[in-house]
């Protein structure tokens, strides 16, 4: 009976104890934005996804460290009126390449055409990309930088500038267009205002991973909700793609 009971408190410490580190992660890296139904997400290893619209919403705490400073002030910067973010957490264990496998699949941008995306307006799968070609590639020690051409409808052609940096314990992407988009013949969308930020960092005995994507598009009478639709849920599902392939 004492040998049982042992093994129950050895149990429940080595429990309390994991519960505390991921407390901890949250504690260091995420705001009171972050909600304790999407804590209990995380928990359970699933993405959260979160439509916040303006950058006063963002979960991600900027004192965690510089290059969480710094996407929290470039988000702020650029001022978006439509804004999401993605998150996942995932144990460090049996993931330690995990930045490496990571800027492998977005530095893969050919794998970016076919990305199957959900059409809540006509209620079917598109492409996300019909077609994704790079037009230049360089790389500096561990970052790549990459222009790419995108073909995603209805918004026609978008130019990207991608950089991607990984070292053992983090990855950073960035993603910004360099040319205007149109929406039915509007221009709705000037250049570096459509961004897409993803950030893998190692935090205890856990990677959080942390995707935020927005665009600074005017409020249009009649076209507000559509804009939001289209340019938010293809932010949210190319993050997605990107976490569900880890």
């Amino acid at each position: 009976m004492k040998k049982n009971t042992k093994i129950i408190s050895i149990f429940t410490v080595l429990a309390v104890a994991s519960t505390s580190l991921f407390a901890a992660s949250f504690d260091s890296c995420f705001n009171g934005n972050l909600s304790a139904s999407d804590k209990a997400k995380l928990e359970k290893g699933e993405v959260v996804i979160k439509n916040i619209d303006y950058q006063k919403n963002m979960c991600l705490n900027p004192s965690t460290d510089d290059i969480c400073a710094q996407i929290v002030k470039k988000v702020k910067d650029y001022n978006p009126k439509y804004l999401a973010e993605i998150i996942q957490v995932k144990d460090y264990k049996g993931n330690e390449d995990l930045p490496q496998r990571m800027a492998e699949i977005l530095n893969n941008i050919g794998d970016y055409a076919g990305i199957p995306y959900w059409s809540e307006r006509h209620e079917c799968y598109f492409d996300l990309y019909s077609s994704a070609k790079i037009a230049s590639q360089n790389n500096d020690g561990n970052k790549t930088y990459i222009k790419a051409d995108l073909e995603m409808e209805p918004f026609g052609l978008v130019q990207e500038d991608i950089v991607c940096e990984h070292g053992p314990d983090f990855l950073l992407y960035t993603a910004e267009n360099t040319n205007k988009l149109k929406y039915e013949g509007i221009s709705v969308v000037g250049k570096g205002k459509l961004k897409v930020y993803i950030y893998c960092v190692h935090k205890d005995d856990k990677w959080i991973i942390y995707g935020i994507g927005g665009v600074n598009a005017p409020h249009l009478p009649f076209l507000t909700d559509r804009i939001r639709t289209s340019f938010i849920n293809r932010i949210k599902t190319f993050c997605n793609f990107v976490f569900t392939k880890l």
